[in-house]
């Protein structure tokens, strides 16, 4: 039989987004690509430290038991192979030997081998790669390397936050608060209010985070049982907008027609999000907006997404 990852959460992620590989990207960026080379291969044996998507990654394959493996981790990075190589020893130095696939294309485009990966999630430090990947209409976001290491006083909990318009919902609605203001943004959204949003990049994530959940919920005989989910692992996720009252009705109701619950809301109003997220002690947050990304990633790992009408 074939092997297939179609029943398990795939997340592609770059070298730079799962390591801290800023120093050898610096000598990159000033056009030696030679002297990365050499610099990773001078390197090769010297294990990377870990990078801001580290926590996620290493929460999510917790969820995998010797009998069960719901997730996958693909490296997929425009690192050459032998810089990939460094990148395997990284994940075996850090107790991520489960990280077994990976794709190096040498500077070529990466996003194309998400299809065939079935990818749920692309983390990358690239751009331009993570606005092709959108435009494919895989769920991405460019990491922001600067952000905060995850804390570790969760470790039986990976969790995660989304933004709300643009992020798990389209940005309709954020058009209309672009176009004409506060007031008719309320108005709108109170007018809609029963009618659900269209569904934004994340809600494919959302999606197989919830199933992830409920698989291992449910023990033999379709019940609940902790024993079902690998070290007891659990998902807590939260929606974080700058949505209020009354305006925050569409927003629940739509998560209602998914059928798809999050753990915490949080109606802001417009306040600055990262306390609350350093609060909800957040191992990533996801946002389209560079102010609020900028915001969370004093707090918490953060990652951008090029998506909707605040990233023409």
């Amino acid at each position: 039989m074939a092997v297939t990852l179609n029943d398990k959460l795939v997340v592609a992620i770059s070298s730079r987004a799962l390591f801290d590989f800023e120093a050898e990207n610096r000598v990159f960026e000033r056009g030696n690509d030679r002297a990365y080379v050499a610099l990773q291969r001078q390197r090769i044996d010297e294990p990377a430290a870990p990078g801001v998507a580290f926590s996620l990654v290493r929460k999510l394959l917790a969820f995998n038991s010797a009998g069960c493996q719901r997730v996958e981790v693909v490296l997929l990075s425009r690192n050459d192979p032998v810089s990939g190589l460094r990148v395997f020893r990284s994940c075996n130095a850090h107790g991520l030997p489960a990280v077994q696939r990976g794709v190096f294309t040498q500077g070529r485009d990466p996003f194309r081998y998400l299809r065939p990966l079935g990818a749920h999630l692309f983390l990358s430090a690239n751009e331009a790669d993570v606005r092709q990947a959108l435009h494919l209409g895989y769920p991405a976001a460019r990491v922001v390397t600067e952000s905060v290491q995850a804390g570790d006083a969760n470790p039986l909990e990976v969790r995660i936050a989304f933004d709300g318009d643009a992020v798990l919902f389209s940005d309709e609605a954020e058009r209309v608060y672009q176009d004409l203001g506060l007031a008719a943004f309320q108005q709108h959204e109170t007018d809609k209010a029963t009618l659900p949003l269209p569904d934004g990049p994340f809600k494919p994530l959302l999606a197989a985070l919830h199933r992830l959940q409920s698989a291992g919920k449910m023990g033999q005989g379709g019940h609940e049982s902790g024993a079902g989910q690998a070290g007891g692992m659990r998902i807590r996720t939260a929606l974080v907008t700058a949505r209020s009252a009354p305006a925050h009705e569409r927003a629940i109701r739509t998560l209602m027609d998914w059928n798809i619950a999050v753990d915490e809301a949080m109606f802001l109003g417009g306040l600055p999000k990262g306390e609350f997220l350093r609060e909800f002690e957040a191992d990533f947050f996801f946002d389209d907006q560079t102010g609020h990304v900028t915001s969370a990633a004093r707090h918490v790992p953060a990652g951008h997404v090029s998506s909707g009408i605040a990233n023409p």
